[in-house]
């Protein structure tokens, strides 16, 4: 079973957004030496803690400090942009980068109402996104005689799409597509059995897929011990907390304990949200893998892991890849 890493490129306190972008790069050169398969990054807007806004070209840039690893997004939204704008720049990043390029598609607007009306766009759009996720393969299939448009470069490229989801929305559209499926489990699980349920059983044979593919989003916080790792893992509960509050910020440093950092009337929706993770001392963190890969029979898992310090991060993924090496 594979394994990948999904980054935001978070911006830490005391940092800003090139440190960030450097941790970015840093930690895609180490998953690639540590076995891992894909390195995504994903597009926010309007959170000062997020350095991945403008994603394709962060892709751009990781990608061409990096050898072997495949470089992608997870994902774009779609309602943000015209499809034929993404097609030219994912067609233009698998023409530099060969084939070593993903491009994951999100529904939603990555930001509220406010950097909708910055981005020119409207909510409208998601009505229009199957047909997009359409128009936009098309661009990256072999000339059609007829076309008026095409995408130069682009067509041709085949870049891989996945179809990226929360909801039975996502999930029905990628079996409708033949696409493949990864579930943000990461931070909003609710309607994760479900949706893996619709997808399997829905899933048709398509151009772009003869069966179905599962990714499962889970975070990842590996320490040598356990307590260390719930230290650890309190950066991202706090930063969670705020999100939920309406004040996103920079990732902040851990707390020894979470009950001073967050209101204990939204303590246990973060706990709820950040449920589908493996936090703990290599044994712990292998333990619940494992019980995550028996339940959900994923193809492949992408993890998570907002920490503070880079070195504890680096750390962290690295006992990550060791476990599923093992399981491999």
């Amino acid at each position: 079973m594979q394994f990948s890493i999904l980054d935001l490129a978070v911006v830490a306190e005391g940092a800003d957004a090139r440190q960030a972008i450097a941790n970015s790069v840093a930690l895609a050169q180490a998953a690639e030496d540590w076995g891992y398969h894909r390195f995504w990054l994903a597009e926010h807007h309007n959170m000062p803690g997020i350095a991945s806004a403008a994603t394709s070209v962060l892709i751009n840039h990781v990608a061409g400090q990096t050898r072997r690893i495949r470089v992608g997004a997870g994902g774009v939204m779609l309602p943000n942009h015209a499809p034929l704008a993404i097609a030219e720049q994912f067609g233009t990043l698998a023409t530099i980068h060969g084939d070593r390029i993903d491009l994951g598609l999100g529904r939603a607007p990555g930001g509220d109402g406010a950097v909708m009306h910055a981005l020119r766009r409207g909510m409208s759009r998601n009505e229009d996104f199957p047909n997009d996720v359409v128009e936009l393969l098309r661009y990256f299939g072999p000339a059609v005689p007829g076309n008026t448009v095409a995408a130069h470069p682009g067509q041709g490229t085949n870049v891989p799409v996945w179809i990226l989801g929360s909801s039975l929305y996502g999930a029905s559209l990628a079996a409708a597509l033949g696409l493949p499926y990864a579930f943000a489990s990461h931070f909003a699980p609710g309607d994760l059995d479900e949706a893996v349920t619709v997808y399997r059983e829905r899933f048709q044979q398509t151009p772009f897929g003869e069966t179905p593919r599962f990714m499962l989003a889970v975070n990842v916080i590996a320490a040598d011990t356990d307590a260390e790792a719930q230290r650890l893992r309190t950066s991202q509960m706090i930063s969670f907390a705020r999100l939920r509050l309406g004040s996103p910020g920079l990732l902040p440093a851990p707390v020894d304990d979470i009950r001073d950092a967050v209101p204990p009337g939204i303590l246990p929706s973060v706990e709820q949200a950040l449920s589908v993770s493996a936090v703990g001392s290599p044994q712990t963190v292998a333990a619940r893998l494992d019980e995550l890969v028996a339940r959900y029979r994923p193809d492949e898992l992408i993890l998570v892991g907002n920490i503070f310090d880079q070195q504890a991060r680096h750390r962290s993924f690295a006992i990550a890849a060791e476990i599923m090496r093992g399981r491999a």
